[in-house]
């Protein structure tokens, strides 16, 4: 990610840089050191504190960066948590194309935590002008190489850089209060709630809570009302799971049906993006967690799901689960023609060979891929690229 932005920031003027992706996982930290390497005049504000912000602060910000720019090196205006600021895209469209009438030799770089929000003001106003980076949650390799994490440990503690120096595997207490206080209450509040219309505030931070104690697991919106007070209809339930979604947090997998319409009709597979998310609601130690084994058999799933789900973003990728009665494959992925079903197997799980088998003599040509136990290492997954799965 940096040498993408540090190569389109040496370019001359073409395109608005948008960096998308969840709280606190490296963009602001990301756009700095970038900045810092390139030697460009630049200008950083943040809108995050900005809430109620009109237009103007964009404009005072933009003649900032107007000041510092020379037609020879020109400048770098980076705008953080942009999506703050109501009707953003209509001022920054104006502005940019008005940079481009005069000559001014302004590269603009956007941020946003919230990537279906500024998405939707890219669409509507800026088509053409953009180019998006998806900054997603850490990777195990990542994690690996900035932290010396093992694949337990990163299981456990999922893929925040900025919660590691927190976490004390024996005693993981602060270490959660900062995943709960600082990214999880963070995120609902300020990218989730205060940026769009949210009639049942309670019934969204109770669905996210579902979605993290059921993590890996398919739960119908009839059994989600059962479990949730005063939860309406599957419409409102549907929709606060695109929030979570677009948000980073909790993602509903659609059933792989062949038919897209079949597929959005499907009860959903919960799924965490981070599986810190889970460690912290569900409360456990490393120790206590691993103790669990039907929890640490979630705790697995929930990672390779998580590395899957990350790493689709952005890519012509899909990713389902495949369910027909009591036979399950936990994992499908398409790529234009070619299908590879993933099944994960923690230790001491039985096989679900009869899944795969039952979903291999209707798509013969899919590869079958088994993860943990008698297969594939987790870890050795978790470091993998998932474009290698297409290659063979």
């Amino acid at each position: 990610m940096y040498q993408t932005l540090f190569s389109r920031l040496k370019e001359p003027r073409k395109f608005i840089q948008v960096l998308l992706g969840p709280r606190q996982v490296g963009k602001t930290t990301l756009a700095l050191q970038v900045l810092e390497e390139i030697k460009k005049p630049y200008h950083y504000a943040s809108a995050d504190l900005a809430s109620l912000q009109d237009l103007s602060w964009i404009r005072q910000q933009w003649e900032v960066a107007r000041l510092k720019a020379t037609p020879e090196i020109g400048a770098v205006l980076v705008i953080d948590e942009v999506q703050k600021i109501p009707k953003w895209s209509e001022l920054i469209k104006h502005l940019w194309d008005e940079d481009s009438r005069l000559g001014i030799n302004l590269i603009v770089v956007i941020l946003g935590s919230s990537p279906w929000l500024v998405q939707k003001g890219l669409s509507e106003s800026l088509a053409g002008r953009f180019e998006v980076t998806s900054i997603m949650h850490w990777s195990f390799s990542e994690m690996e190489h900035a932290f010396s994490l093992s694949c337990d440990e990163y299981m456990f503690l999922g893929g925040y850089p900025g919660s590691i120096p927190l976490a004390d595997i024996k005693d993981p207490s602060r270490w959660m209060q900062y995943i709960n206080d600082s990214l999880i209450e963070m995120t609902l509040s300020r990218d989730v709630l205060l940026m769009t219309r949210v009639d049942k505030p309670v019934l969204l931070r109770r669905l996210f809570q579902l979605g993290c104690l059921y993590s890996g697991q398919i739960l119908s919106y009839t059994k989600m009302q059962g479990q949730l007070e005063e939860a309406g209809n599957t419409t409102t339930l549907a929709h606060y799971l695109d929030l979570l979604s677009g948000a980073g947090l909790v993602h509903g997998l659609q059933k792989f049906a062949g038919q897209p319409v079949r597929q959005r009709a499907s009860s959903p597979k919960f799924m965490v993006y981070n599986t810190a998310l889970m460690s912290a609601q569900k409360g456990l130690s490393f120790v206590e967690a691993k103790k669990d084994s039907a929890y640490w058999g979630r705790l697995v799933e929930s990672s390779v799901g998580a590395h899957l789900l990350n790493s689709v973003q952005r890519t012509n990728i899909e990713l389902f689960y495949w369910r027909e009665g009591d036979l399950e494959v936990d994992f499908v992925l398409k790529k234009g023609e070619k299908l590879v079903a993933v099944e994960v197997k923690s230790n001491g799980e039985s096989l679900k060979s009869s899944g795969m088998d039952a979903f291999l003599q209707n798509h013969p040509s899919c590869r079958p891929l088994l993860v943990g136990e008698q297969g594939i290492p987790v870890q050795e997954f978790l470091s993998s690229s998932i474009k290698d799965l297409f290659t063979h």
